[in-house]
């Protein structure tokens, strides 16, 4: 029994005195430096892992024990089990040899800012629980507006503002549900099914699960078709037809969203006429630049986001093609008092004299969820160890390797150049007329029928051709499927890549296409 003034307590001192503090400073420093090594080791070896991980489903579950440890376990066998069990299982998204999907870069102030937001650890929903994570989001997200030469009516000074969301998916939900609300607001809530979502066959699966998750009617939801003539971009007049349909029907347009850089092709919606037909009928919109509003910054790409004036919110990935880890999405929006009106919450508990003075942001109001991370710290160092014009030269870097990526294919007559590039990404695939030469075709059929047969063929080519890459373990490339073609995405932007990765990529590809064109003769 220990006395503490007029109190007693119960102790064990057996097991105080064995235990170590899970947060002993000096235990944190000699396991930190262990872990920076380890991290450092990995990417100074990080080409010699195959890109794709090649272990089969369940087999971590062969290879680590039943059950947790009754005992501690010591750092150094932990990270022997990360080295020869995690690391098998890990698709390298930072190895120079990524080319699928998006790129999700990193840097050295990326990790660090991480390493400081998960060292303080604090959560910062309101202005009070932590009021420099707050203050700092603030001016990141004006920093980062004007670098991209947002209006000032996105910014805090011109009474928008911006926050940092995990995904886009957080994003287009909050934005849909401000939307959403704005309208229900003037014509009741018991009108939410005829609210009407606008959408390009091109728009990322983000928008129509934000539409599920919101309430809107499943057959409310519009796809408009794109082409190949258009690049893939969606069409104003379309979108004017769709809306004019609807009204017509007694239901009521109330947001769309406009991409640039769209997941499949990189293509780009026109955004000043989509706005301004938006603005008509009284429509939100919101442009995804999920992918290349990174980009942006440099004058010469700034013309992509032409008509963002007249849009409601914007927001893009910095986790993407900016350095930054993930997750950290910025989003901007011109009337913060719609976010706030429909996410936010004032139990008693949350209550403050700061947040009662109408003073200061509460990020809580601006998101899904109530607790958050203190990810402006990995922007700011971002932006502060880099500077504008380093991060320019970045990203221009990235859009010449894929230039010289595009340059070898045109060189080679077997391959075509599916859509016009627009950043750092090239559609491609084996031409119809390559595979047409390495087959024989059947005579007898119909001309409807000898291209529908070519194409399925020419689709089976590149599939065929992209499985081959990926096997090897090199490179790592996707693919898109628009109008029916099956094309190669090859999407330079990992922090690592360089001329000979881009290069050493091309003598994979070449020398697949030699074998599966060879197999078809």
């Amino acid at each position: 029994m220990d006395s503490f003034g007029d109190h007693e307590f119960v102790t064990n001192h057996n097991i105080s005195s064995n235990t170590t503090n899970p947060l002993d400073p000096e235990e944190f420093r000699r396991q930190g430096h262990m872990i920076i090594d380890f991290i450092a080791d990995y990417y100074k070896n990080i080409e010699n892992y195959p890109v794709l991980s090649q272990v089969e489903p369940g087999y971590l579950r062969k290879s680590l024990p039943k059950s947790a440890p009754f005992h501690p376990e010591p750092i150094e066998t932990i990270l022997n089990d990360v080295q020869d069990h995690i690391i098998p299982g890990i698709t390298h998204w930072q190895s120079p040899n990524h080319f699928a999907y998006f790129p999700s870069s990193g840097s050295v102030a990326g990790f660090v800012g991480e390493m400081l937001a998960t060292g303080f650890n604090v959560v910062g929903f309101n202005w009070m629980s932590s009021p420099a994570a707050t203050e700092l989001e603030c001016i990141v997200m004006d920093w980062l507006g004007e670098m991209l030469s947002l209006p000032e009516s996105f910014l805090f000074s011109g009474k928008g503002g911006g926050v940092l969301q995990g995904t886009t998916c957080e994003a287009v939900l909050c934005t849909l549900v401000a939307a959403r609300d704005r309208v229900l607001h003037k014509i009741g809530v018991d009108k939410i099914g005829k609210l009407v979502v606008y959408c390009s066959d091109q728009t990322h699966c983000a928008l129509k699960k934000a539409s599920q998750i919101a309430g809107i009617h499943t057959e409310n939801f519009r796809v408009l078709r794109t082409t190949k003539s258009s690049s893939f971009s969606m069409s104003p007049d379309i979108l004017r037809q769709a809306i004019r349909n609807d009204i017509e029907r007694g239901l009521i347009p109330m947001y769309v969203m406009a991409t640039i850089g769209t997941t499949s092709t990189t293509a780009v919606d026109p955004l000043a006429p989509l706005c301004r037909i938006a603005k008509e009928y009284g429509m939100w919109v919101h442009v995804d630049a999920a992918y290349a509003g990174s980009l942006c910054i440099c004058p010469e790409f700034r013309h992509f986001i032409d008509g963002v004036e007249d849009a409601d919110s914007f927001s893009f990935n910095a986790h993407k093609w900016f350095f930054t880890t993930l997750d950290c999405c910025c989003l901007w929006v011109k009337k913060p008092s719609s976010l706030i009106k429909s996410l936010s919450t004032n139990p008693e508990y949350l209550r403050n004299k700061a947040t009662d003075s109408n003073k200061v942001v509460d990020y809580k109001d601006w998101q899904i969820a109530l607790s958050r991370r203190f990810r402006a710290l990995k922007l700011w160092l971002v932006l502060r160890s880099y500077g504008v014009e380093r991060l320019r030269e970045l990203l221009r870097y990235h859009v010449e390797l894929a230039k010289a990526f595009q340059n070898l294919l045109e060189g080679d007559k077997r391959f075509e150049i599916m859509v016009p590039r627009n950043f750092s990404t090239v559609c491609f695939r084996i031409s119809p007329s390559s595979v047409e030469s390495s087959t024989v075709d059947d005579q007898n059929k119909s001309e409807n029928n000898k291209e529908k047969g070519l194409l399925e063929r020419t689709n089976e080519v590149n599939a065929k051709l992209m499985d081959a890459i990926n096997a090897t373990g090199r490179v790592w490339m996707t693919h898109a499927v628009v109008g029916g073609i099956f094309a190669l995405r090859f999407a330079v932007g990992t922090t690592l890549t360089e001329e000979p990765h881009v290069v050493a990529a091309w003598d994979v590809i070449k020398e697949h296409a030699d074998d599966i064109l060879n197999a078809y003769r």
